[in-house]
């Protein structure tokens, strides 16, 4: 069989929808923060992003408790039944959402969908690895790459809409009914020549406690943590706050703030794809060294871009090309981060490790969300851009001292 053929079934784009729609709900309410900020009465452009960081902080705080939990319930009701019901949930908070009266009553919506999002977040990974157990390293990155397509969607009609002047509450609500739709793919009722490889194991208390205390007591799992709290944050604070930034330091409208981050995500979904397509055990610390260093630069020279650098085409121009470039550097922080680290710890347990990798992620999202926030609040929206070199530099010690310095002495995977 051809190495590099990829074998796609119904699972991978049940995975694949789940994604882009967990993406659209992700993003959809950064994409209209100013719109949501103005109507909700805590507007962006006047001490309000603190408020705006707080929103994501809650939401990572459900997201991370049922993350934690995600294996009981797994076992309980199987992957595949989990996983649609967690998108039922994630579509139906955003969708309460959308009747928001005020700004407290988004608090619990969105701890609705945060609850859907962390067993997205902890069952998707392993869900994919264990369709494709022979090459996990291709399809899981590409599978996340499917998160940048949902940017892509929720950039095109958010932006667009709001851009024609339909209300923001309409577009969440369309967002959050089509989330609720893609739970099909999960709960349709299988084919039972091809059904999902579910494992009839049932949760063993004292096996999850023995093999946690085994995972943490390796000090590679602290360091691939550490790497994925400020990978995911200078991500995910990157793409969150772009629109906004956008919006507000060029003066434009909803529309092109929403292409600098439909930008980000096409840059986030070619680099997803390649690395995925041409991934390595071996390669992997070299892909997550380069793209972090590459983007360390781009970050800066975004943080420092202003409206009378150069002539308005110019400006906007170089502006897409530099969130392109920054799409394509932060797009394998989340998955390689993840695969590298199960790659280095074969003797510990794999789905545990994915689910305590992205349970050191969520919060690293929800703190720099909330830090890019406090510090646009203070020092304007370049400062809060500038907070996403800092978080790479600390990703780039993290990484030499993980890949290069540090020895393993189960698995080495990184000789050429």
């Amino acid at each position: 069989m051809n190495k590099r053929k990829l074998l796609l079934g119904r699972y991978d784009y049940a995975a694949y929808s789940a994604y882009a729609m967990y993406s659209v709900s992700s993003l959809v309410i950064p994409l209209m923060i100013v719109a949501i900020g103005k109507d909700l009465d805590f507007p962006i452009d006047g001490g309000g992003m603190s408020s705006g960081g707080v929103l994501h902080i809650i939401r990572s705080c459900a997201m991370l408790i049922t993350l934690l939990l995600c294996g009981w319930i797994s076992s309980f009701a199987g992957k595949r039944i989990s996983l649609g019901v967690s998108i039922i949930l994630i579509g139906g908070g955003i969708f309460c959402c959308s009747v928001a009266p005020a700004y407290w009553f988004l608090i619990p919506c969105l701890l609705i969908a945060g609850m859907g999002e962390g067993v997205s977040e902890g069952l998707l990974t392993p869900f994919v690895q264990d369709v494709h157990p022979e090459a996990p390293e291709r399809y899981v990155n590409i599978a996340h790459s499917f998160w940048s397509v949902g940017i892509v969607i929720a950039v095109l009609a958010a932006g667009g809409l709001l851009t024609l002047g339909v209300n923001w509450r309409v577009v969440l609500g369309t967002a959050g009914a089509i989330t609720m739709l893609s739970s099909l793919g999960f709960l349709w009722k299988e084919n039972p020549e091809k059904p999902y490889p579910e494992s009839s194991e049932k949760v063993d208390v004292k096996k999850i406690c023995a093999d946690s205390i085994a995972i943490f007591k390796d000090p590679c799992f602290w360091r691939c943590s550490l790497a994925m709290f400020f990978g995911a944050g200078a991500e995910f604070g990157l793409t969150f706050w772009a629109a906004a930034y956008i919006e507000i330091n060029f003066k434009t409208g909803a529309w092109v703030a929403g292409l600098g981050t439909g930008m980000i995500a096409l840059g986030m979904f070619i680099g997803r794809t390649l690395f995925g397509y041409f991934a390595k055990p071996s390669y992997l610390r070299w892909i997550l060294l380069c793209s972090s260093l590459g983007t360390i630069p781009v970050s800066l020279a975004l943080a420092y871009m202003h409206t009378g650098m150069l002539p308005q085409t110019q400006l906007f121009i170089q502006l897409f090309v530099l969130l392109f470039l920054a799409g394509i550097g932060i797009a394998p922080y989340w998955p390689t981060t993840q695969v590298y680290g199960v790659q280095r710890m074969p003797h510990l347990d794999s789905t545990l490790l994915y689910v305590y990798f992205s349970a050191m992620g969520i919060p690293g999202c929800g703190f720099f969300t909330w830090l890019m926030g406090f510090a646009g609040d203070r020092f304007g929206l370049r400062g809060a851009i500038a907070v996403v070199p800092c978080s790479l530099v600390i990703f780039v010690m993290v990484t030499v001292a993980e890949c290069w310095i540090c020895k393993n002495p189960h698995k080495n995977i990184n000789k050429i």
